[in-house]
């Protein structure tokens, strides 16, 4: 079922239900209607949420679309969602934007999630550093024998601009955390509409390379260990482990925050959480809640509470 036909499930069938029963509810039972519109990145994660929220609170219909984060920030500002969900942080003018508009945002992490970086299954490379990703990623680098690969020229594949996971790389990887850069994504890089679409082009192109969160990760693709350190491993030496300094993208390196692409990732309210609205955060940081982010590959937020205690 796909994401369209899903969230159009998770609106009209309760409805139906509610339609042809004849029962009369309950008036002190929870009751209403509840949008979250957001990160592609977590729109699974909160599908499966919503669907086991739901059994529990049969009367309140929740609606899960996705988008990209930019999209259900924006949502939120219009006040059109009661709920946006988001891969990075709002940005300052946002809640400007949002405080002019009657809005103020309330930050609640959800999960935390590691940028996977995949190439190609036959693609010899099997870990690079942050400074060779940026340097891809920006095109200084265009050819995989630059780094000890093959000769074949390199295809980068990045998420759209609206996309939180796209503001994160970029801030990261492609502008190396630096305060005031301006530095972008090369003019060759393409950019697609989910990070599925970015599966699908790296599992059929020998030479692409693209990012997602790790929950998207599949055996169609191979993710790369990453590091901080400079430069990569010489030809023939790409065996080196996690002692290294690489680390590939697993929960157990996202809670130790050994993996330097790991993130936050988050829900956004209007003010503190009231009604149905509470209702859904509080089931969505539960442990049945954080059980569907933790089997969609993300990390629970209790993980890492455990992990610094």
């Amino acid at each position: 079922m796909g994401l369209k036909t899903t969230t159009v499930a998770l609106v009209l069938l309760p409805v139906a239900f509610l339609a042809g029963c004849g029962e009369a509810i309950d008036p002190n039972e929870p009751q209403g209607f509840v949008q979250t519109k957001g990160s592609d990145t977590i729109v699974n994660a909160m599908q499966e949420v919503a669907e086991e929220f739901m059994l529990k609170y049969p009367h309140v219909f929740v609606a899960v679309t996705g988008g990209g984060s930019g999209v259900g920030i924006a949502s939120l500002i219009n006040q059109t969602t009661e709920i946006a969900t988001a891969s990075r942080e709002m940005k300052a003018k946002e809640i400007e934007m949002a405080e002019k508009h009657g809005v103020h945002p309330k930050e609640i992490v959800v999960a935390y999630d590691g940028v996977a970086v995949i190439v190609n299954l036959e693609n010899p490379i099997d870990r690079l550093s942050i400074s060779d990703l940026h340097d891809i990623f920006t095109g200084k680098i265009t050819n995989w024998k630059q780094i000890n690969g093959e000769d074949r020229s390199i295809v980068t594949l990045s998420r759209e601009v609206s996309s939180g996971t796209h503001m994160y790389f970029k801030e990261v990887v492609v502008q190396l955390e630096k305060k005031g850069s301006t530095e972008e994504f090369s003019k060759e890089t393409l950019l697609l509409t989910s990070s599925q679409a970015i599966v699908e082009e790296v599992a059929n192109n020998k030479g692409a390379i693209g990012y997602l969160g790790m929950g998207y990760l599949s055996d169609r693709t191979k993710p790369i260990l990453v590091g901080k350190t400079s430069g990569t491993p010489d030809a023939g030496d790409q065996r080196r482990g996690p002692k290294d300094g690489f680390f590939p993208p697993t929960v157990e390196n996202v809670v130790k925050k050994t993996y330097p692409l790991s993130r936050p990732l988050f829900l956004y309210a209007n003010g503190e959480p009231q009604g149905n609205v509470k209702l859904l955060v509080d089931f969505t940081l539960s442990p049945t809640g954080q059980t569907q982010f933790m089997e969609t590959g993300f990390v629970p937020v209790g993980a890492t509470l455990a992990q610094k205690n």
